[in-house]
């Protein structure tokens, strides 16, 4: 634990984006996400990467990378969905999360190229995620070798497809992990308030301004739009929801999991102190980072089953 590291992160994301103060444009939004994920470290020599197609739309392919004694990947997938607002963001950003994951399970993953806002606001992030699942489902593979994870806006997406999947009679994956998970668009969370200033990353003001881009109208109180107090969560599988305690989304994982936990969920809450907004992205560079993904992996590690053979995505590699 360093506190010269945490100070280091803040200062990182306190530096004013590109362009004017004020509300940003989407294009300026989204460069500005992508220079900042460009800074993050990913562990290109543990993973090797593929642009593929999954449930009709681009999908990263992300696999532990072959090399004298590691074998196969093991049997199972990651079905990951990137943060960014519903407004930003890529495979490729999220790809020290991504990567970090596989490297550190040894499972493969695929990271979903969803629509985004406001060129394709909500539903259509939860429609291509299903319909990524579906056709994960559909090639095969066993829910109980499945786990969604995200960060953000993903981690969100994460559990809103686990309720649209259950609603649709899918059958569930084996696990959820959420990095700081968005699950309140209605921000009637205690800390959107009392950590103001606080977080580094997000204000309300800018939550408000990217939001209404992705509702685009509607309702807010919509359980997928807002899981965390208006969502039914029975029958979810066991979820793990990573935060840090200086975010103005804290309240989102704090309800999110109170509320599952109500609904009989086998819910794991892990809040680490004086960190901000997906820290684990600043994987070797954080220690609390490398930390929190070191348990994200365990959980998944324990909760995927991988006693069958590796089945899906072979077709994405060439042998």
């Amino acid at each position: 634990m360093s506190r010269e590291q945490r100070i280091r992160v803040d200062q990182i994301l306190r530096q004013p984006g590109p362009g004017p103060d004020g509300p940003r444009s989407v294009e300026q939004i989204r460069a500005g996400f992508r220079e900042l994920m460009a800074r993050m470290i990913v562990p290109h020599d543990r993973i090797r990467t593929a642009p593929t197609t999954l449930g009709g739309r681009p999908a990263l392919r992300v696999e532990p990378a072959a090399g004298p004694g590691t074998g196969e990947p093991s049997a199972g997938t990651i079905l990951y969905f990137h943060g960014g607002g519903w407004v930003f963001g890529s495979p490729e950003t999220a790809l020290s999360l991504t990567g970090h994951l596989v490297a550190r399970t040894g499972l493969p993953a695929y990271s979903v190229d969803y629509r985004l806002a406001p060129e394709h606001p909500f539903p259509a992030a939860i429609e291509d995620t299903l319909a990524a699942y579906r056709a994960l489902l559909d090639r095969g593979a066993d829910p109980a070798a499945i786990a969604f994870a995200g960060d953000s806006a993903g981690g969100g997406l994460a559990v809103t497809t686990c309720l649209a999947a259950r609603d649709a009679g899918l059958p569930l994956p084996a696990a959820v992990l959420a990095f700081s998970p968005g699950t309140d668009a209605t921000r009637t969370g205690a800390s959107m308030d009392t950590k103001e200033g606080i977080d580094p990353v997000f204000t309300r003001a800018a939550l408000e301004h990217t939001g209404a881009m992705y509702l685009a109208g509607a309702d807010p109180r919509h359980p997928l739009l807002s899981p965390a107090v208006h969502a039914d969560l029975t029958g979810l599988p066991p979820m793990l929801i990573q935060v840090g305690a200086n975010e103005v989304l804290l309240d989102d994982s704090t309800r999110l999991a109170a509320r599952a936990s109500e609904a009989g969920v086998d819910v794991i809450l892990d809040v680490t102190a004086d960190v901000p907004h997906v820290f684990q992205s600043f994987a070797g560079v954080l220690d609390e980072a490398d930390e929190a993904l070191d348990r994200a992996a365990l959980f998944l590690r324990q909760r995927v089953r991988t006693a069958t053979a590796w089945e899906v995505g072979q077709a994405d590699f060439p042998r």
